[in-house]
Order: C-alpha cells, then sequence, then structure tokens
C-alpha cells in the first residue's frame, strides 16, 4: 500500500497530516526535510530524557537513534523530543531534592502535551533516572496510545582497591569521615572512581527498581531493562523497541490494554523479590492512577507481604544490576515468580504475547546465586514491608531486604526534627543516642514540599556504624540505596496534622515489620489533646512550581498524585 493511502482514519495524526485544510501544517513538516510518504506515514513521538545532568541520562540520546532507526524500518516517522530530568544522586541532601518527586509529574505533563500538541500515534519513551522512569510510564498510560519503554541501562560498578563500590559506599563513606574511619584523602579517591561509566545507580536502587518493574507490568520488551547503558546491546533493543511499536499500531494494542490490575500486582512482586526500592509503593499507584485503578499503598504493601525476597542485590545484597543481566535477567527472576505461582501469567504485554508466553522458554541458570528459585528464598516476606498504626493511620513502608528477623523489630524513643538539615546536623556531630528513634518530619508531598528522600541522613548514619542501633522515620522518602530500620511514606503527613506532626521528644515508638504495624504509645485522647493545639506550619514554597505542586498533590498513599486521572476521564488521548 502507498503510504499516502495509510488509513489514518482512527489514528490522531490524521488532525495535522489529511486533508486539504492541513497543507499549512504539512509545510512545517516538510520544512524539516520530511518527505510526502514521511507525513503520510503514523508520527510515533520518540521521547527521551536525555541531559547532561548526570550519568543517568547521558547515553539516551544516542539509543534515541536507534529507536527512530526501527521506527523508520517499520515504515513509520519518528518525531525525536526531549523532557527534563532531576537527578536524585546531585539533588541529594540539599534543598534540590524537593525538585524530584515533583519532577515525575513534569515529565508526564511535558510528554503528555507534546503527544498532544503534534498528534503523535504512538510513544517511545527513553528515560533513565529514578522518576523519570515512572513519569514516562505514566504518561504512556495517561495518553494510551500504542506505547513501549525503554530504560537507559545502568552504570557499570566501580573499583576500589580491588572491591565493587557504588555510589552507596560514597554516600556511607561521609559518615565515615565524620567518625575518623576514612580520610579525605581515600575519600577522595573513592569519588573518582564510583561512577565510571554512563548509566543509573546500579544497585537496586529506585531506577533499578522501576526498570524492573517496567518488564513485569508488560512495558517494556523482554529483557531491555537489564543490559548496562555501556553494553551496545542496548541499541540492539532500542532499535527493535521501534519496529515493535508500529505492529502495536497496527494491531492497537495500548497500555491500558496492559496495565491492568494483575499486571499491577505482577509488578509489585519483582519489586518485593528483588529487594528494591520503598519508591515502588509511591509509583505504582500513580501508574494505577493514570489507568483509573485503585492501587494504593496497601494493596501494594499487601503483594510486598506473600512475595519471597529471592535476588541478592545490594543495597541489602552482594550484586548490581549488571550481575543479574549476565545471569539471566529480568526474565529468570520473572520465571521463578511465575513457575511458583507469584505472578499471573495470562497478562498482555508489548510483544503481542502474555507474561507466560514471554518466558516460556527461560530456562533455569542453576550456575548463579544471584536469583534464587522461588521456593529457597533469602526470605519467605519480600524485601519491601507495609507498616500501619496510629502513628500511620494511612501507611508507611519499610525496606527489609538483607536485614534479619532480629532486626526487624525496634522500640525507642522518639527524637524529633523538623526537616532533613536538622536531623542530619545532630547525625553529622553524633548528638543522637543510641536506641532513638529520629523522626523527619515536615518532608512530606505537600510540606516538603515535594516529599524529599533521605539518603545523606541514612548512609551518613551507617558510615558510622550506627545502622543497626537507630531507626528513623519521616512523613518523606528513602532512596532506593537506604539500608537499615527506616520507615518512609508516613502519611498523614505533618503539614496537614497526622500523628507524626503531633510527636514530642521522649515518646516511645514501635516499629514492627513482622507484624507490620507502627505506633506511638500514646492513647487516642492524648492524640486528640495534642492535634487541637497544633497548628500548621510554613515552608518556603510560596510561589513558583513548588507552590503549585503542593496545592494539588495528594497524599503518599495513593501515588502522591496531582490530577483525577483515568476515573475521571471521558476520552482518552488517543481517541481523539
Amino acid at each position: 500500500m502507498d503510504a499516502r493511502q495509510t488509513d489514518k482514519s482512527k489514528l490522531p495524526s490524521r488532525h495535522v497530516t489529511e486533508g486539504p485544510e492541513r497543507a499549512p501544517h504539512r509545510s512545517y513538516l516538510y520544512a524539516m526535510g520530511l518527505t510526502t510518504e514521511q507525513i503520510h506515514q503514523p508520527l510515533v513521538g520518540v521521547a527521551s530524557c536525555w541531559n547532561e545532568a548526570a550519568p543517568c541520562n547521558i547515553s539516551l540520546m544516542r539509543q534515541a537513534q536507534a529507536v527512530k532507526k526501527g521506527v523508520a524500518a517499520a515504515k513509520g516517522t519518528p518525531r525525536e523530543f526531549c523532557t527534563i530530568t532531576v537527578t536524585d544522586g546531585i539533588a541529594m541532601g540539599h534543598g534540590g531534592m524537593r525538585a524530584s518527586l515533583p519532577s515525575r509529574e513534569v515529565i508526564a505533563d511535558s510528554v503528555e502535551l507534546t503527544i498532544r500538541g503534534h498528534s503523535y500515534d504512538a510513544l517511545v519513551g527513553l528515560a533513565g533516572c529514578d522518576k523519570s522512569l515512572p513519569g514516562m510510564m505514566m504518561a504512556m498510560v495517561r495518553l494510551n496510545v500504542p506505547s513501549i519503554f525503554i530504560y537507559g541501562g545502568s552504570i557499570l560498578p566501580g573499583s576500589f582497591r580491588g572491591r565493587p563500590v557504588t555510589v552507596q559506599d560514597l554516600f556511607e563513606a561521609v559518615g565515615k569521615v565524620a567518625v575518623g574511619d576514612m580520610s579525605l584523602d581515600d575519600l577522595d579517591e573513592l569519588e573518582r572512581v564510583a561512577c565510571p561509566s554512563a548509566g543509573a545507580c546500579g544497585a537496586q536502587f529506585t531506577a533499578n527498581t522501576m526498570a524492573t518493574v517496567s518488564e513485569a507490568i508488560g512495558l517494556a520488551l523482554p529483557y531491555s531493562a537489564g543490559a548496562p547503558a555501556p553494553y551496545e546491546i542496548r541499541d540492539q533493543f532500542c532499535a527493535a523497541a521501534g519496529e515493535k511499536v508500529m505492529e502495536l499500531i497496527a494491531k492497537n494494542i495500548r497500555p491500558r490494554d496492559i496495565v491492568t490490575r494483575k499486571a499491577l500486582e505482577n509488578a509489585a512482586a519483582t519489586v518485593a523479590a528483588s529487594g528494591g526500592s520503598t519508591n515502588a509503593a509511591l509509583h505504582l499507584p500513580a501508574i494505577a492512577h493514570e489507568c483509573g485503578i485503585e492501587f494504593t499503598l496497601f494493596d501494594v504493601a499487601e503483594i510486598f507481604r506473600k512475595t519471597p525476597y529471592i535476588a541478592d542485590l545490594k543495597p541489602g545484597g552482594r550484586y548490581v544490576a549488571k550481575d543479574m543481566f549476565e545471569v539471566g535477567g529480568i526474565p529468570l527472576l520473572m520465571k521463578t515468580l511465575l513457575d511458583h505461582g507469584f505472578l499471573h501469567g495470562d497478562c498482555l504485554t508489548v510483544t503481542g504475547r502474555t507474561i507466560a508466553e514471554n518466558l516460556a522458554k527461560v530456562a533455569w541458570n542453576p550456575d548463579q546465586d544471584v536469583v534464587r528459585p522461588a521456593d529457597q528464598p533469602i526470605t519467605v516476606t519480600g524485601g519491601v514491608v507495609g507498616l500501619k498504626g496510629n502513628l500511620a493511620p494511612e501507611g508507611a513502608i519499610v525496606k527489609v531486604a538483607g536485614m534479619p528477623p532480629s532486626s526487624q523489630v525496634f522500640t525507642g524513643p522518639a527524637r524529633v526534627f523538623d526537616g532533613e538539615e536538622a536531623c542530619f546536623e545532630a547525625v553529622q556531630n553524633r548528638t543522637y543516642k543510641p536506641g532513638e528513634v529520629l523522626v523527619i518530619r515536615y518532608e512530606g508531598p505537600k510540606g516538603g514540599p515535594g516529599m524529599r528522600e533521605m539518603l545523606s541522613t541514612t548512609a551518613a548514619l551507617y558510615g558510622q556504624g550506627m545502622g543497626d542501633k537507630v531507626a528513623l522515620i519521616t512523613d518523606g522518602r528513602f532512596s532506593g540505596a537506604t539500608r537499615g530500620f527506616c520507615v518512609g511514606h508516613v502519611g498523614p503527613e505533618a503539614a496537614i496534622g497526622g500523628p507524626i506532626g503531633l510527636l514530642r521528644d521522649g515518646d516511645m515508638i514501635t516499629l514492627d515489620a513482622i507484624r507490620g504495624t507502627l505506633d506511638v504509645a500514646l492513647s487516642d485522647e492524648e492524640l486528640a489533646q495534642r492535634r487541637s493545639e497544633w497548628t500548621p506550619r510554613g515552608n518556603t514554597a510560596t510561589s513558583g512550581y513548588l507552590w503549585k505542586y503542593a496545592q494539588t498533590v495528594g497524599p503518599a498513599v495513593n501515588g502522591a498524585v496531582t490530577h483525577p486521572g483515568g476515573a475521571q476521564e471521558t476520552q482518552t488521548y488517543a481517541d481523539i
């Protein structure tokens, strides 16, 4: 069929390419060197989060070119564009982290607006940082045009005096320097070798966790999320994605055909099995929200509770993402989960086949110890646990991967800090005491605003050798690199009068990851009395985007989302 005869009667791009009334629109396309044939082919948005902010994103432009070749080879017309990222490793530990979670919304919004404004028919999205991965997937299910997700790939591990290292080692080294266990010269040497290539942080931190999700939820091609950024095989995955998205257009397979309740449960299971980041409990509800599916922190936590922890990955384990890819990749992890009844095999994926069909020929690799069989787990409960109690009526989340059961219960007096900086100063000056529960509040979605991560503080504690001697709770978030008894996403947040905002120094707090509870030894009457005396606390976000974000963002239990979501739609973009 001649391209001029391509049936665009149901494709969005007909609004800018078809008919005499669209001559002005076509003139802009001719101005960019497109041929008549290319103009009348399906238009595919190729969105990347390329920038020079961090190694997570630096390889995305190269990979986008491979996607475009794949689209063109399959008789589509690729249109490349970029959106933002905020890189957590560089934003960490100062006010820049307030921009991190809000950037997820900006990414989703900007991709939506670009696709809408130019009437593209499909989307291939490339992302490399913690919030850009869920932001891109949110845009896909929001728009509901045929879409494929591509992870930019992980960084290679560094080598420090014969020992493999990641950026996690650097954050913890800050604590070692503070207690005299590392010299400044050694710190200088470590910082020069910890991050030796392009790619996102190499362990099962948030980026690699959400990359694992992209395959498990069905939006990424099998194996594509595991290959490190420098590996040339990434370009083959990218070209294949470009070709495959054209098949999805032809078959009208859309993201919401793929991202179902079962698919979300599959995604949560792989997070638990891999000892992934607690941030998945924020991002999975947000992706579900775009589809109009109710899937809250508690739903995620229930899947976490009944899924075994089987991948021995850092920060709690021994290996990094590169190691898992080289022994069988994410499909190896998914295969054993499927074989033992922890995944729904009938979920559709971007291959046009189901999860079970994709995994049918995946053979177990007995000559590796990165991933264990699901019936021989590291622990029988997932690496991430949901908590609830009178201190967290809307829930909270804690990562227990690598923690022995004896360390999963902690009772101690509260030491309360209004904001991360105050707590970090106490940690650096070692003015806290072993046995305390450090409370960082007014860092929630509204109160921060932006729900900052606390890796600088938690890593410093661990570097001081205090990771198992204190606990930490916050209405903010924790990095996927966090380890130790650190509870995040406590809701309701302090800024709206949640119980965490009513705590006082010395209140006895009990964290129990085995029973799934988070309580303070205060009666309902005492909490009510304190609430009546509580007054709101202001912050510095009185204008600009952070002010706007604070006005619209919802609670962490529902994913900290900023709009009504798919449930309120009367028409998706794909059906214009």
